[in-house]
């Protein structure tokens, strides 16, 4: 894909400083986008955005807890204040789910990541599909998880919440197909960033364990994420709604 595919577009992508969401901004603004990085890390949003400045690229850095309608509004005022219409989101924020079954998980821990995981992009495309509709239509990715689809041990709350994303993606494109919007989810395997770190201990450790268990033998990179979200997001796509496109190395094919 070349660099202008998104020339002249409009992206909102949340969870922008870290990990996915910053590879998919750094990604799509090299394709020639206006990327607004969203994150409640406002310092980390920062440095997503120097890094598109330091290649010659159009960005916007803005704190936000997804989770609350105020901050949203805010963010949809800055973006099309500096920018113009929004034509792309992404919903990559997430939080960090702790370990535990449902016996272990407190309601207020399960409240917390799908107050982020679910509600948040619910508000976020609340938000968005107005100016979206008003503009002639766009592109809304979600990104959920392989384990939106199979399960996995002492993740109750996060195999959930991704379960619930990929719903939504097909809801919301059943909803807003005849607006020109297209909805999707895209589900990446166990990637290489922070979260997994924060799993295992060390990366060593995650790709000891948790690389095998994909058809690769490895983990996955957030910039072969990022690609598969360009192509979401392009007109590539064009013919593309309601799906989840699994970018998981083989793991859920077993």
């Amino acid at each position: 894909m070349n660099a202008s595919i998104l020339a002249g577009k409009v992206a909102v992508v949340t969870g922008a400083g870290n990990g996915i969401g910053r590879a998919i901004s750094t990604t799509f603004a090299a394709a020639g986008a206006a990327v607004v990085g969203v994150d409640i890390d406002d310092k980390a949003a920062a440095a997503t955005a120097r890094t598109i400045a330091e290649t010659g690229g159009r960005s916007l850095a803005l704190r936000c807890d997804v989770s609350v309608e105020a901050d949203i509004r805010a963010v949809i005022e800055a973006s099309q204040s500096a920018f113009g219409a929004i034509r792309i989101l992404v919903n990559a924020a997430a939080t960090d789910d702790p370990n535990g079954t449902v016996l272990d998980l407190a309601p207020v821990e399960w409240e917390r990541v799908f107050a982020v995981n679910v509600t948040g992009a619910y508000l976020m495309s609340r938000a968005v599909l107005p100016v979206m509709i008003a503009a002639g239509g766009g592109s809304i990715i979600h990104i959920t998880s392989q384990l939106g689809r199979v399960g996995a041990p002492n993740r109750p709350a996060y195999c959930a919440s991704k379960g619930a994303l990929i719903q939504l993606a097909k809801a919301m494109a059943v909803d807003h197909a005849s607006q020109n919007i297209r909805v999707n989810a895209l589900s990446p395997g166990a990637v290489e960033t922070r979260r997994l770190v924060l799993r295992f201990g060390d990366m060593a450790e995650a790709r000891r364990i948790a690389g095998p268990k994909h058809l690769l033998q490895r983990l996955g990179q957030p910039e072969e994420i990022a690609q598969a979200a360009l192509f979401l997001a392009s007109d590539a796509a064009s013919f593309m709604t309601g799906a989840d496109l699994l970018i998981d190395g083989g793991y859920t094919a077993t």
